[in-house]
């Protein structure tokens, strides 16, 4: 990703896929909450959206690294 607006859009992609598997979590979290059978699945998608959080954050930064860079 040389580009700089390639990097932007992705984490933008990256950021509505994130508020997206906030809401999944909630849910997930809900069912582990109330003592659900097995919450197997529902921890998985907790892990999953932990994953996607970190790499949103981490591109974000260094997206916003670069920017600076560029505007210097």
């Amino acid at each position: 990703m040389k580009d700089l607006k390639t990097q932007i859009r992705v984490t933008m992609v990256l950021g509505v896929l994130c508020l997206f598997l906030v809401v999944i979590s909630h849910l997930a979290l809900t069912d582990i909450y109330h003592a659900e059978a097995d919450t197997s699945l529902e921890w998985s998608v907790v892990r999953l959206s932990t994953i996607a959080f970190l790499a949103f954050i981490s591109l974000a930064l260094l997206v916003l690294k670069r920017a600076l860079r560029a505007i210097s």
